[in-house]
């Protein structure tokens, strides 16, 4: 009889945690506090704008870039088996980059030469930008893709549902008390969850949920909000500029964003970060001043200290482990998390060393 598992959070990072659990024989389990794969629900899984790139990687250090790497290279083979075995679409296109000066072009060629990423330095770009004039080049990197998150966490869903985990959603967990092991973990309504191993997932949540167990935890919600645009003619490739983002869909929609906003677990939008992104993406690219802004929406991504998750057993709780804490790269990260945890879970040999993600209890 399999082991059984219940992961705590159904976000990216927890449905693609499932998928590599259920691959090595587990019975899992998610709770989610809303419904997985729901677009009203503040978590920054769907809200995203699925850059399968961690934008400036020559500023993260390198086991941050460790699991970005592994991300930017699993999710095409990724996304082929989840349209393959469920029949949706994920929105996977290879898309490229272009990296608008100011930024720092000695550290960032230095980077894509020593991981082998393809680069060229243009002086002329797409007609559609306004770019003043710098003595400074763009940087265009073709190979970097994206994914549509809604589209992707539909996908996954039905994965799940279809592989026979078990999903226990509009379900909220009460904040966790120190126990040796874990063998259930209630509900706010009462219920007691039984499981051999619990895993958290819960991203900008999981605090909340860890901190008598985890005072140390360092993650803390911060909104992110986007614009979305239909223009007439829309961008060829995703634009990167003094931290701002545009990035074209396949369908004619264009996402313009975003925020970094220490505000709790507000996720509500407000009219002043609304007219900045609006007046950012028109000084990028002037025909949007004639474009109405479709929809305006936000998500709270899991802040953490140099965008540094925690994939870890809890060195107290012997059946209790996390996976939590990725900041804006959840999406980029979740394929290397899942491995890595999966294997701490399993007893595998981790494909990186596990140290850098460890769990910081004193």
């Amino acid at each position: 009889m399999s082991e059984h598992v219940v992961i705590v959070g159904g976000g990216i990072v927890g449905c693609m945690t499932a998928m590599a659990l259920v691959d090595s024989g587990y019975k899992v389990t998610i709770v989610e506090r809303n419904q997985i794969a729901s677009q009203t629900s503040g978590e920054s899984s769907w809200a995203g704008g699925g850059i399968v790139f961690p934008l400036l990687p020559w500023m993260y250090s390198a086991p941050v870039n460790q699991l970005t790497a592994y991300g930017a290279k699993a999710y095409q083979q990724i996304c082929e088996r989840l349209t393959r075995e469920t029949g949706l679409p994920t929105g996977f296109i290879k898309s490229g980059f272009l990296l608008l000066p100011p930024y720092d072009q000695a550290a960032a060629i230095r980077w894509c030469e020593q991981h082998q990423q393809d680069y060229t330095l243009l002086d002329n770009v797409d007609e559609q930008l306004a770019i003043n004039q710098s003595p400074h080049p763009s940087l265009w990197m073709p190979d970097v893709c994206q994914i549509r998150p809604p589209y992707l966490m539909k996908a996954l869903r039905q994965w799940l549902v279809q592989n026979h985990v078990t999903l226990l959603e509009q379900t909220e967990l009460s904040p966790l008390d120190e126990s040796k092991p874990l063998k259930a973990w209630s509900t706010l309504d009462g219920l007691e969850i039984k499981a051999d191993k619990f895993l958290v997932t819960s991203g900008a949540w999981s605090f909340q949920l860890l901190k008598t167990v985890a005072g140390k935890l360092n993650i803390k919600p911060m909104r992110g909000q986007i614009l979305l645009y239909q223009p007439t003619q829309n961008l060829d490739q995703i634009v990167y500029k003094d931290g701002f983002y545009m990035i074209p869909r396949d369908d004619g929609y264009l996402l313009a964003g975003s925020t970094l906003e220490d505000v709790g677990f507000d996720a509500t939008v407000t009219d002043a970060v609304k007219a900045e992104l609006a007046a950012k993406a028109e000084a990028i690219m002037p025909a949007l001043k004639d474009q109405a802004v479709i929809k305006h929406w936000s998500g709270l991504r899991p802040g953490t200290p140099e965008n540094l998750p925690t994939i870890s057993a809890h060195p107290r709780i012997e059946n209790l482990y996390l996976n939590t804490g990725h900041f804006r790269y959840g999406l980029t990260m979740a394929p290397a998390s899942a491995r890595l945890i999966a294997a701490l879970m399993t007893e595998q040999t981790p494909f990186i060393d596990p140290a850098p993600f460890q769990l910081v209890m004193d």
